[in-house]
């Protein structure tokens, strides 16, 4: 195994069907190897808040989690997907870095092949609690830089536990127009917030962020749990289906360049 290759980039190398090349000639019985291979089983430690928690999720399992297991398990190159949830509702980004340093997560880490995160939402929901007789647009872009720090420092921490694992960071989704319809801002507040992400992740290699800003704009279909700001089953389905198409379609793309 080549020591540049990541295990989770192996996967979709593996998952792909890509043939091996020698640098003139194509391999026949190194492509046959590759297809022969036996499916690759998956370990994935989901860290985060309330969204990897999987509240307002009516079978209690985590949320998106046993929809993104079923979806990927049913794909030829991998076998069995086993996940370790440690989502706590109401985690933010200086929580979830104490949480990090938990003993029991940093072996799960140590043995993973993914490190899954939702986090930001309550980040963004405690710049509304501290300014709430005062809520200005400024306000959120100020929190912008101290978020996009700790942000960095997860990664960071992640990281030194495994310096190759695979990490997929879900972006966050506007659940708070009903609650605050005078706010015209709001999309763009959750834009700026998932591009602040997206620009962290940039740093670091064998890394994707996954949108779904935009599953929770349909209006003709209710996708919220009955308080209005988590996703019901519908949603983390959705959530779930968006995060196989980033895994087992786009990043293939991207190896076959």
């Amino acid at each position: 195994m080549m020591k540049k290759l990541t295990l989770l980039f192996a996967i979709f190398i593996l998952v792909s069907g890509c043939s091996v090349h020698t640098n003139n000639q194509p391999s026949k019985e190194a492509s046959v190897a590759v297809k022969q291979m036996p499916p690759k089983d998956l370990h994935i430690v989901a860290v985060g808040d309330s969204l990897t928690q999987g509240v307002g999720d009516s079978s209690n399992q985590g949320g998106y989690i046993p929809y993104l297991k079923d979806i990927m398990e049913k794909d030829k190159g991998i076998g069995t997907v086993t996940f370790d949830n440690f989502g706590e509702r109401g985690d933010r980004t200086d929580q979830l870095l104490k949480r990090l340093k938990d003993p029991k997560v940093i072996s799960k880490i140590k043995s993973s092949d993914i490190v899954m995160i939702t986090i930001g939402g309550n980040d963004v929901m405690k710049v509304f609690r501290d300014n709430f007789t005062n809520l200005k647009v400024v306000k959120f872009k100020e929190a912008i830089t101290g978020y996009q720090k700790r942000l960095d420092d997860i990664l960071k921490t992640i990281r030194e536990y495994k310096p190759n694992v695979g990490i997929v960071l879900i972006g966050i989704y506007n659940p708070f127009s009903k609650w605050f319809s005078n706010i015209k801002e709001l999309d763009q507040i959750v834009q700026d917030w998932n591009h602040s992400s997206e620009k962290t992740l940039v740093n670091y290699k064998n890394t994707q962020f996954v949108p779904i800003s935009d599953l929770f704009e349909n209006q003709h279909e209710n996708l919220f749990y009955s308080d209005d700001f988590h996703p019901n089953d519908k949603g983390y389905k959705l959530m779930a289906e968006r995060v196989g198409e980033f895994l087992l379609k786009n990043k293939l793309k991207q190896l076959r360049k």
